[in-house]
């Protein structure tokens, strides 16, 4: 007889282990919310209403961490530590709907943050199609339409077949998405006119839209004018970086088309973004951030299954910013939304192997199983064949 400590990654895993050991089905359901332990955050609350919830959740058997002058009356504001059970914070939850003070939303909230977390809800249905998620993790193969991708690659300048030739290539090596972009968003990068950037994308968005017709395409821009060129030509995703704060028509444009969106976080602007990027807690401004972007999407009437969420690694973060981000990444699953993570060749993994861009495909791939990890649903790549082949390993071991 030798005692295990089993680790879950989920309750699936657990109803699994309970079914190997024949418990009975009430058992099960009575037991189940019992074996899973959560710390949630929630900051600036109102010192009374964060006594209230210590105290609530004291009554079940949890707690909850808070300032000890909002215990005094001396802070009116704390940020809070629920500690409980899944069972412990469905009873708190239904407890707070009685409660005033917005007390009865915060239960509301807590409880689908919670269901978000273990992975549960999330969809993407883009116009014409859907994208399953949860399975496998999906891959955004990066096509540069630029002259100055940190990457030095791209296909500007290219003939267009021997383009369309390297698209479906990534295609056939395993990209679920395409992602063309005519503006690079490297450190230090200036802005170009939207004549510009249509000129370098819109004929090869065209000719992958009529080539490549099973293709999920999405445009990388933070350009109305752009975005509509590109919606126009069929283009399912508008991958902007600005999390459509660039652009004021953006929203309702993707609105109106029924196109998905991707939302990233990013901490000034290209051009200044790495010039001392600094944060009092990181992952709260990011987490933040994408909850009113989130809003401002839904606001404008894009549909909230049509929404993905980017953290956006290496804009306006240092090294240690992206490598916190990476391993803290489960984190946003509370938003219910798919995950994006773009690592590939990124400054932050030549720093660490002291590498040039060609030489941090390994470093990627390593970057890529710790993003999946923590919950990404989409990786954005150059090299797909390869981050292919890892990402295959890497879901038949964990999302069996």
């Amino acid at each position: 007889m030798v005692p295990r400590v089993l680790v879950f990654k989920n309750s699936a895993d657990l109803l699994m282990e309970f079914k190997r050991i024949g418990v009975d089905a009430g058992g099960m359901k009575i037991m189940r919310p019992k074996a899973f332990l959560r710390v949630v955050k929630i900051s600036n609350v109102p010192g009374f209403c964060a006594n209230i919830l210590k105290q609530e959740m004291l009554s079940f058997g949890g707690d909850v961490a808070l300032s000890r002058g909002s215990i005094t009356g001396t802070d009116a504001h704390t940020d809070c530590l629920l500690l409980g059970t899944l069972a412990q914070y469905a009873s708190l939850s239904s407890k707070l709907k009685k409660q005033p003070f917005g007390l009865s939303e915060l239960g509301g909230r807590i409880q689908t943050s919670l269901l978000h977390a273990d992975g549960e809800g999330v969809s993407l249905n883009l116009p014409r199609r859907r994208l399953r998620l949860g399975h496998r993790t999906l891959i955004m193969g990066i096509l540069n339409a630029t002259t100055d991708s940190f990457s030095g690659d791209g296909i500007l300048g290219m003939d267009p077949w021997r383009a369309l030739a390297m698209a479906r290539r990534m295609v056939d090596d395993g990209a679920d998405i395409l992602d063309i972009g005519g503006e690079s968003s490297r450190p230090g990068s200036r802005r170009i006119s939207a004549k510009d950037e249509l000129k370098r994308v819109l004929p090869f968005l065209k000719l992958f839209a009529k080539s490549l017709p099973a293709a999920v395409l999405s445009i990388d821009t933070t350009k109305s004018e752009v975005a509509h060129a590109a919606l126009d030509c069929g283009v399912h995703i508008v991958n902007d970086i600005s999390a459509l704060r660039n652009d004021r028509k953006m929203a309702g444009l993707v609105a109106r088309y029924g196109a998905a969106v991707v939302l990233m976080h990013m901490k000034g602007a290209p051009r200044t973004m790495q010039k001392s990027p600094r944060y009092d807690d990181l992952m709260e401004e990011v987490a933040g951030f994408l909850d009113a972007s989130i809003k401002k999407a839904l606001d404008s009437g894009i549909r909230q299954d049509r929404i993905i969420i980017d953290p956006g690694i290496g804009f306006g973060k240092t090294l240690a910013h992206n490598t916190e981000i990476i391993e803290k990444l489960s984190e946003l699953k509370v938003f219910g939304r798919p995950i994006l993570a773009g690592v590939s060749r990124k400054w932050f993994i030549g720093k660490i192997l002291g590498a040039e861009v060609s030489e941090r495909l390994w470093g990627t791939a390593a970057a890529v199983c710790a993003a999946i990890a923590g919950g990404a649903d989409i990786v954005r790549v150059h090299d797909v064949r390869q981050i292919k082949e890892v990402v295959r390993v890497w879901d038949a071991i964990h999302k069996r």
